[in-house]
């Protein structure tokens, strides 16, 4: 067998246009349109392996995605220090690679990350977002106060059973760790939830957001978010945000290459992640 090597991928994207990362035959998705450009500048598979950070869902952006793929060696060698520029031309202008390197065979980047950090987006102004953003930008309706926002968010962090939060998935544990859940209040108004965890069950950070802003409005005291924490079954009463306020900003990884195995064996020992 050829030798390969493995390659990290640093991505971002809008969202809008693409219904989520994961390859789906219909549908236009972040995944196809690297995979088909991938195989138009190589030759058809010849980059295989694909695996990405995060999942996101339909319309949800990245800049901050990390993936992965191998190549037989000789094809990088040939091709390294120009195919990040070929890339650029021929992908479409909704996705970018911005960084590609080489990285040990033993690097995942699903399993082996240590976290996932998103941003969520959002205006109060009473005449909504501004155009040039409204892509990322959710719009609520009602004025929204920063010091419940974040006395709502208090009660999420740590480790805990987020089923309330959740799409369940059948085998999979809705136990994470938030390690950070804040906001704050831009100078040009905006207020930005940050959320990051080790890993994210699907549709929880939208989930969690949308707990938070009828608490932040008003609607709901600041504890009734934490207090659904004590469910087993995903909760009725929680509205998902729209997909076009968030964004994946960061992922992280362990220091020490050497940790990379490690980090992904204990990782599927605890769970199989699904993504937010």
């Amino acid at each position: 067998m050829d030798e390969r090597t493995r390659l990290r991928l640093d991505v971002s994207y809008d969202g809008t246009d693409f219904s989520g990362w994961a390859a789906q035959p219909t549908r236009r998705t972040v995944a196809g349109v690297l995979t088909q450009t991938l195989d138009l500048v190589l030759g058809a598979g010849t980059a295989t392996g694909l695996t990405v950070a995060g999942r996101t869902d339909a319309g949800v952006h990245a800049t901050g995605q990390v993936c992965h793929l191998d190549l037989p060696t000789a094809v990088w060698r040939e091709h390294d220090g120009r195919l990040l520029r070929r890339l650029a031309r021929l992908l479409p202008t909704d996705v970018r690679v911005r960084a590609m390197s080489e990285v040990p065979a033993d690097f995942d980047a699903r399993f082996s990350a240590t976290f996932r950090r998103y941003e969520y987006r959002v205006t109060d102004a009473p005449w909504g977002a501004e155009p040039l953003r409204r892509l990322d930008t959710l719009a609520w309706p009602k004025p929204l106060e920063l010091a419940a926002l974040n006395a709502a968010a208090a009660g999420l962090v740590g480790e805990h059973d987020f089923a309330a939060y959740c799409r369940r998935k059948e085998n999979a544990t809705t136990l994470r760790e938030v390690t950070r859940l804040d906001w704050r209040r831009d100078p040009d108004g905006i207020l930005v939830a940050t959320v990051q965890a080790d890993a994210f069950c699907q549709a929880m950070v939208r989930s969690l957001v949308g707990a938070m802003l009828v608490a932040g409005d008003g609607r709901r005291p600041v504890e009734w978010p934490a207090s659904l924490l004590s469910r087993r079954e995903r909760s009725s009463e929680v509205t998902v945000a729209a997909a076009h306020g968030l964004t994946l900003v960061a992922v992280g990884y362990p220091d020490d290459p050497a940790e990379y195995a490690r980090r992904a064996d204990l990782t599927r020992r605890l769970r199989v992640p699904t993504e937010a």
